[in-house]
């Protein structure tokens, strides 16, 4: 079995780390340091990188599952199931470049885990804000609404390197230089927001722990305050997240 030293060596390179979109922040600061442990004892299985990477499905939609229950042990799992499927995401990529079965099909699965992880969180905080699934109503619907914006965020996402591929050019390189808007007072909004990113509130880990202090509202108000204003605070969060985001992607060199 190849040491810690060794794993970290291989499987965290600087070239894959260091990229612009590669790393959440809780990945950086202490996931990363637990995920070889992981590793190496998965490498002891005969566990596939695109097996571990199915194990991010069910915690992703239990953790959405988690946040329609009441009072705050739903979201503390959801919580811990969000950092779950971080060490997941984590450890697939490990495996797979220690194994040298990177693929396209592990790409896939890893994307679509988080796609369906995101709509479960943000439908089940709709669920929880209506009190439960034996009351679904308006704040389900809206829940649905902020599930949909978010898919087409990523949509947003995923759709430049397809535009790439369809005219023939190579892909852009996943760097800070290459996603800032070309613009002056376009690439100032982005730093400027850079130093409030609101528009993480839609990402699973901070998703969940919004989540978490609104359920403690919710219990110190004796009702669902918390949970509600969270939910409506959502809607023009994602709104105005997909229409920056379509603008940053084509005033930046991404598409050029």
């Amino acid at each position: 079995m190849p040491s810690i030293a060794e794993l970290r060596r291989v499987t965290q390179p600087e070239a894959v780390l260091g990229r612009a979109n590669a790393e959440h922040w809780a990945g950086r600061l202490y996931m990363r340091r637990l995920s070889p442990y992981v590793t190496r004892t998965l490498l002891a299985t005969r566990m596939s990188a695109n097996a571990v990477t199915w194990l991010m499905f069910p915690s992703g939609l239990l953790a959405g599952l988690a946040l329609t229950l009441p009072g705050v042990a739903g979201p503390i799992g959801a919580v811990l199931l969000a950092q779950l499927q971080l060490l997941m995401d984590c450890c697939d990529g490990e495996v797979a470049r220690w194994r040298g079965t990177y693929s396209p099909a592990g790409i896939f699965l890893d994307r679509l885990a988080h796609h369906v992880t995101d709509a479960a969180l943000a439908v089940g905080l709709g669920i929880r804000a209506d009190g439960g699934w034996n009351s679904l109503g308006g704040w389900t619907t809206i829940g649905c609404l902020i599930a949909i914006i978010g898919l087409l965020i990523k949509a947003e996402t995923m759709l430049v390197p397809l535009s790439r591929t369809a005219a023939g050019r190579d892909l852009a390189p996943d760097s800070r230089a290459t996603a800032a808007p070309r613009a002056g007072l376009l690439r100032r909004l982005r730093r400027t927001i850079g130093f409030l990113p609101f528009f993480r509130a839609l990402v699973t880990m901070e998703l969940t722990l919004l989540a978490l202090a609104a359920a403690v509202v919710d219990v110190l108000a004796g009702d669902l305050v918390g949970t509600r204003v969270l939910v409506a605070a959502l809607v023009p969060v994602a709104g105005v997240t997909l229409l920056g985001h379509l603008a940053a992607i084509l005033a930046s060199d991404r598409l050029r």
